[in-house]
């Protein structure tokens, strides 16, 4: 037990570094998305924006952060334990050189094929809206090399956090962030002046964000003892594991793609500026997704899989139980706070220039239904990468369909009377159903973990967050009119709502004893008494 206690805490301290580097990604992702909400507003533009970036964002998601880097890290962590560096790095080599061909080959078809995909991806409604497809069908043109640059930037990535690398891979983001931010913007002013429409410099600046991504994490790399030296090699066994890996989880996220196109295209069919708040509201509920939920996978991964390729399957379960009690430590309060916050949270980051007081809680309820699926969403991303560590990639493929099929469900049966509200919901219980297969299987194929430590460990944190929660409608009661009007009066109250909720349930967890809140106290206590 003492050497589960040294991983969770070194699982802790790493995903504390990640937490940091993805919270500051984050926050500039929301900048990213005010100069969309202050320039656009939710309507014409910024809906063709996000219709044509989904696209190579939906391949990414395949390529890059979902099947790809998972199966990378498992096969690299492989290799890098048992096959010494010059093996190691040849495959890093072979496998950079593969997938540039790859995606390039797929970019090339992207390009080409843009109209024939955007129509596909959107309902009658919006292609009735004169020049909207058009515009959405050049967005994509500009955007779909992006797939190239951030899907090697995971490749990187992996290696990094194989090495014990965290905190700049965690930063690439970032990189990102800032690219499509100052090119963006800049660019958005600058080409109407040659006649093209501001959102087209967006496009761009997303496509030098990508490259950022990327390059800024090369440094890093050369300094573990990494050299490029191009090469394909076909019948490397490594690269043929990987790709044996890749393919099932392809096809099981290519079913949560499906979701994602069944949920632009119902979007799309509700009134205009729809597809624009579940995104923004999405954009919000990714942020405790990333700090928390991929934080804590990036973190747990690499430990898995030294576990799994020594067999070692005791402290497999141990750390998987830890680091899945530490998402529910820090999403089911999440979850509760965004239901309570959603309102001024939006108003103080969104609603400026054409973004309105309308947008604004229309968007608020889209964040609602999201935050009820977060643990569900944190979770499953700590998951699947156990499944391939242990190699075993059919049951999240499984999950992913009926993932789908419960989707689809709930979106038909609930569009009518809730609109985009439905979308949201939908998306929720479609992860939570997910989540629950996925439990279910996976303690069958550990031959089980403690289920006692971890009912004990989410019943002292929802007891926390209930508590929480009660604390949080008080005080947004007695202090609603306290913290109205201006916006630095606005930005002090909601700073007040959550530092005092962050305190109050932080503190019940202390007193509950939750160990994973008390192992990160102790590492916070030890770095400031150094």
């Amino acid at each position: 037990m003492k050497k589960a206690a040294s991983d969770t805490g070194k699982i802790a301290r790493s995903a504390g570094t990640v937490s940091f580097a993805v919270m500051c990604s984050r926050v500039l992702g929301l900048v990213r998305e005010q100069a969309f909400a202050v320039l656009f507003g939710a309507g014409y533009a910024y809906d063709a924006f996000v219709v044509a970036f989904r696209i190579p964002n939906l391949l990414r998601d395949l390529f890059g952060e979902g099947a790809l880097s998972s199966a990378f890290v498992t096969v690299f962590s492989d290799y890098d334990a048992n096959k010494g560096e010059k093996a190691t790095w040849k495959l890093a080599n072979n496998v950079l050189v593969f997938f540039a061909m790859l995606l390039s080959i797929i970019t090339i078809a992207g390009i080409v094929f843009a109209d024939p995909l955007v129509r596909l991806l959107v309902d009658t409604e919006f292609v009735q809206v004169a020049g909207k497809v058009e515009l959405t069908r050049k967005l994509t043109v500009i955007m779909f090399p992006f797939l190239v640059f951030v899907s090697l930037s995971a490749v990187v990535m992996g290696m990094l956090n194989t090495k014990g690398r965290f905190f700049i891979p965690a930063m690439a983001s970032s990189f990102f962030n800032m690219g499509s931010i100052v090119g963006g913007v800049s660019l958005a002013f600058l080409l109407p002046r040659f006649g093209y429409p501001p959102i087209m410099g967006m496009a761009i600046g997303t496509l030098i964000g990508g490259f950022l991504q990327l390059s800024g994490q090369i440094p890093t790399l050369l300094k573990t003892g990494f050299s490029f030296r191009p090469g394909l090699d076909l019948s490397d066994p490594g690269l043929r594991r990987i790709v044996r890996l890749m393919l099932p989880a392809v096809i099981g996220l290519s079913a949560t793609q499906i979701n994602i196109f069944i949920n632009t295209k119902f979007a799309s069919s509700c009134a205009e500026g729809s597809v624009s708040w579940l995104n923004y509201a999405f954009r919000l509920v990714q942020l405790p997704i990333g700090v928390f939920g991929v934080a804590i996978s990036i973190a747990s991964l690499p430990v898995i899989a030294r576990y799994a390729a020594a067999k070692n399957m005791d402290k497999l379960r141990e750390t998987f139980t830890s680091s899945i009690t530490m998402a529910f430590c820090l999403t089911i309060p999440a979850s509760f706070g965004l239901w309570f916050l959603a309102e001024p949270i939006i108003r103080i980051i969104f609603q400026y220039g054409a973004f309105t007081a309308d947008d604004t809680l229309r968007t608020a309820e889209a964040l609602r239904f999201y935050a009820v699926g977060l643990f569900a969403y944190s979770s499953v991303k700590i998951m699947v990468p156990v499944f391939f560590a242990l190699d075993d990639t059919r049951y999240p493929v499984i999950a992913s369909f009926l993932a789908v099929g419960a989707n689809l469900v709930f979106v038909t049966l609930f569009i009518e009377a809730f609109q985009h509200k439905a979308i949201a919901l939908s998306t929720s219980s479609a992860m939570i159903c997910n989540f629950l297969f996925l439990s279910f299987v996976l303690y069958r194929k550990l031959s089980g973990y403690s289920l006692s430590y971890l009912f004990e460990g989410v019943g002292k944190v929802f007891v926390a967050s209930v508590a929480m929660a009660l604390w949080l409608k008080v005080l947004l009661l007695f202090t609603k009119n306290v913290f109205a009007g201006a916006v630095f009066l606005q930005i002090v109250g909601l700073f007040v709502y959550i530092t005092s909720a962050v305190g109050f349930y932080g503190l019940l967890l202390y007193l509950f004893r939750v160990r994973e809140l008390t192992l990160i106290i102790e590492k916070i206590k030890a770095r400031v008494m150094k």
